[in-house]
């Protein structure tokens, strides 16, 4: 009862402990121990499973004869290891030690600095897969028709463009915005401005822009579309304030102009470029509008009576010149009477006595 027996395989390695210090390695065979005040050990373990997992793994790793068969990883704080196992990815080991056994298994080990944020590797799609990634990597898809502002440690580091991107977790503070680069369309509704001779009417603009710089669109404010929308309601009122209402209903392309004048520094200032403005509705107070439609009624019938008058008046013109022509020709004169005689004589019975002194002396009886 005081001997201890323990049979090790080919595939296995015994871990000797006497009064709970190892001691060293067992190999392959058959032990038998005398241990009377059982003060002796042996742990087996099999070599077919890569890790070996100890809570004395770090004196058993610096005790002789085990580097030959063991792959140690002593991994600092910043530093990360991507194992491979008979050409199969196992997994992400972080800042720590760990030792595989490499007798029955092909390992595979590659050590980065995970300072070096960006995680770029030709398996990348495969190491993402495993559930160590979950906890090691943080993958962002950057989606088409926009670019990622990089942060580290809250520092602008670069503008990325569309794809996929994956980086170390738990290292450096990385955040990555993301921003449209499409054309985008900005509504400024529903704005009552008071123009140069009193008058309060409501505005509805439209603004089309598109992000021209990431970089400073999302580090010159917190938010470029409010900043922009802003702009465009002061320049609105700067516009408006300064016209007449006439001029506001007729000169629109002019205060267009002068509207983009206005918003296109700021919009620089920004990050973004203004593509197109526009004011898409004038909206007047009631009383205004009905004023509105009697003085554009008015005006339609001046000019409209203004037309009549100038129509009667080359009428009559016309009329002259005829007079005066039928005058000093009489040949053509006995031509248009003849023409007259024959309108009548198609609605009426006309008996007509010609005679040498002209028709109009010669009618007899007109029935």
């Amino acid at each position: 009862m005081f001997w201890k027996r323990y049979v090790i395989r080919d595939y296995e390695k015994g871990l000797f402990f006497h009064e709970g210090q190892y001691k060293g390695l067992l190999h392959a065979g058959r032990y038998r121990m005398f241990d009377p005040l059982n003060r002796k050990h042996v742990e087996v373990v099999d070599m077919r499973d890569p890790w070996l997992v100890h809570q004395d793994l770090d004196v058993i790793v610096r005790s002789s004869g085990v580097l030959d068969i063991l792959r140690v990883l002593d991994l600092s704080d910043d530093e990360r290891a991507l194992v491979w196992v008979d050409g199969r990815f196992t997994g992400i080991v972080a800042g720590c030690l760990a030792a595989l056994w490499t007798t029955f298994c092909k390992v595979k080990v590659e050590v980065v600095d995970a300072r070096q944020v960006r995680f770029n590797h030709a398996d990348t799609a495969t190491i993402l897969k495993h559930p160590s990634a979950k906890s090691n990597l943080e993958e962002i898809v950057i989606a088409e028709e926009h670019a990622g502002v990089m942060f580290q440690n809250g520092q602008y580091v670069q503008t990325l463009p569309a794809g996929r991107y994956v980086f170390w977790k738990g290292v450096e503070n990385v955040k990555i915005k993301q921003v449209n680069l499409a054309e985008l369309t900005l509504d400024v509704s529903g704005q009552e401005i008071m123009t140069a001779d009193k008058v309060t009417l409501r505005l509805n603009a439209v603004a089309t822009y598109r992000v021209d710089d990431a970089a400073r669109a999302v580090r010159a404010t917190e938010d470029a579309r409010q900043a922009l929308y802003r702009q465009v309601q002061l320049a609105l009122r700067a516009v408006i304030g300064q016209r007449e209402l006439d001029t506001v209903l007729t000169d629109k392309d002019g205060l267009v102009e002068e509207l983009a004048a206005l918003v296109a520094p700021r919009a620089v200032s920004l990050g973004l470029a203004i593509v197109s403005l526009g004011i898409r509705d004038v909206i007047l107070p009631g009383e205004m509008k009905e004023l509105l439609n009697r003085v554009t009624e008015a005006r339609k019938a001046a000019e409209a009576n203004l037309i009549a008058r100038r129509e009667e008046t080359a009428a009559m013109r016309s009329q002259a010149n005829t007079a005066k022509l039928l005058e000093n020709n009489p040949a053509l004169m006995r031509l248009r009477e003849l023409e007259v005689l024959e309108k009548i004589a198609g609605h009426a019975k006309l008996n007509v006595v010609l005679g040498e002194k002209g028709l109009a002396d010669r009618v007899v009886n007109l029935l």
